[in-house]
């Protein structure tokens, strides 16, 4: 049997490429996003990389006296009339019942889907999941339908969104914001105080404090202590795990205690081994939430997501969003790589620019889509703090 590999840009990128070279024969065996073109290592691309063999259906010969035979028995079910509409029947009622083999091949209602979700920065992986999941589960009279069609994919969209919601019953409630550098941690501390500290949003005011451990950056423990300021919240900054304990002890007749932390790279492993540490001072029933920035491309953000692994983060905040109108890649990488979120902040104003996450809002920000109906939110049972 006779097995080929093709690469390229994108899943229909391939497709096409196999079919011109190989026919109907072509049989597709697995399918996977890789990384090629480049220069001396730098400027790769994502893309897709596709195996499969070629069938030996159209090279076998047939059997002269099978064909002779088989052509009686036709021949005498159709002097056979009651036969011969039974079987028309049976195959009118497949047509009916099989989910259309012809969805199958590459419909029109397909490709335009597939364009579209390429063209918001969804992974060839992903894209891969939602048009099976439309092959096997639309008639090609659905596929004919535009509007039923783009409804279909936002609700397979939606469903892989996972939505975390907090627990205020135990006090106080240490939360600790972690990520790389730039994507606006401080920034959303301050906007989380202001919810939680002056009731914004529709929330009920708390007893709010922060604690930096962001002694790097001057301008950015000068901001935090400014917001805290003027939202009458106090603020402490810490730089050993033993004032970091001193700190949390005399906070704790407070509601929330907000950490902001340094931005790290996530391959800059012995600073985060040492943050790690340190934020080890909070205990078990701390919540980490991992922050990251819409803008960033999907092998990007699992990369973040897998070195902050070590934190225990329990869902996820999204950045930026007034930034990009492509978040695909951010809704890639939380259904494949399992994670929910939280909160989504789209600007800079504090506290105005920033809401608790929900799918509706989500796929609101997508391109070329509409949508005109409130979502399901997935959201499942929280376990309770960290897990060392």
């Amino acid at each position: 049997m006779q097995y080929f590999t093709e690469q390229g840009l994108s899943h229909r990128d391939v497709v096409d490429k196999i079919r011109d070279k190989y026919g109907d024969r072509a049989k597709i065996l697995t399918h996977r996003s890789i990384r090629i073109g480049g220069f001396l290592g730098l400027f790769k691309k994502e893309g897709v990389e596709i195996t499969g063999y070629l069938s030996q259906e159209g090279a076998r010969k047939t059997d002269p006296s099978f064909e002779a035979e088989k052509k009686k028995i036709i021949e005498g079910m159709k002097q056979d009339t009651t036969l011969q509409k039974v079987l028309e029947e049976i195959q009118e009622i497949k047509k009916k019942m099989e989910p259309s083999t012809a969805a199958q091949e590459d419909h029109p209602a397909i490709l335009r889907i597939i364009r579209l979700l390429e063209d918001n920065d969804f992974s060839a992986s992903f894209i891969h999941s939602i048009t099976e999941g439309l092959k096997s589960e639309m008639s090609l009279e659905e596929l004919k339908d535009p509007h039923l069609v783009e409804q279909r994919v936002l609700e397979k969209i939606g469903g892989r969104i996972t939505l975390h919601r907090e627990d205020f019953s135990r006090r106080p409630k240490v939360i600790i914001l972690v990520g790389p550098t730039g994507v606006g941690k401080t920034t959303t501390v301050a906007k989380l105080a202001a919810i939680h500290g002056l009731g914004t949003n529709g929330e009920k005011p708390k007893s709010v404090r922060i604690i930096t451990i962001d002694n790097y950056r001057i301008a950015a423990r000068k901001q935090i202590e400014t917001y805290g300021d003027i939202m009458n919240i106090p603020v402490f900054s810490v730089e050993t795990v033993e004032d970091f304990q001193k700190k949390l002890a005399i906070s704790q007749e407070a509601d929330i205690i907000l950490v902001d932390t340094v931005g790290r790279s996530p391959r800059d492993y012995i600073n985060l081994a040492s943050m790690r540490k340190l934020l080890d001072a909070c205990g078990t029933t701390s919540e980490v939430y991992l922050t990251v920035s819409a803008t960033t491309k999907a092998s990007d953000i699992k990369e973040i997501m897998q070195q902050f692994e070590p934190f225990k983060y329990v869902s996820t905040i999204l950045t930026k969003l007034d930034e990009t109108y492509k978040i695909g890649s951010a809704l890639s990488a939380l259904s494949e790589e399992a994670k929910s979120v939280a909160y989504i902040t789209d600007g800079q104003g504090v506290p105005q620019d920033i809401e608790k996450a929900s799918v509706t809002r989500l796929l609101k920000h997508l391109s070329g889509f509409t949508v005109q109906a409130d979502y399901p939110e997935q959201i499942p049972v929280q376990a309770e703090g960290r897990h060392q």
